[in-house]
C-alpha cells in the first residue's frame, strides 16, 4: 500500500492498516509521537481504531533528547 509520509509516498507492507501498525513499522509504537491523519492530529487512544488506506497523508512527528 503507498501512503503520503511526511510528503513522501512511501510504499508500506499490506499489514499496516492501521495507524498502530504503521508506527509499530517504523519503529516508534513505543516513542512518544504527533500523529496527523489526512489533516487532523490523532489523540493516541485513536491511534489503535483509525484505519489507513491507499493514498492516506500521514505526518509523524516524534521528539529526540539531546543535550
Amino acid at each position: 500500500m503507498n501512503l503520503i509520509i511526511n510528503g513522501e509516498t512511501v510504499s508500506v507492507p499490506g499489514d499496516c492498516t492501521r495507524v498502530v501498525t504503521l508506527l509499530e513499522h517504523f519503529g516508534f509504537h513505543t516513542k512518544v509521537v504527533i500523529v496527523e491523519h489526512n489533516g487532523n492530529i490523532l489523540e493516541k487512544r485513536l491511534h489503535e481504531s483509525t484505519p489507513l488506506v491507499e493514498g492516506d497523508r500521514v505526518e509523524m512527528i516524534h521528539f529526540v533528547g539531546g543535550g
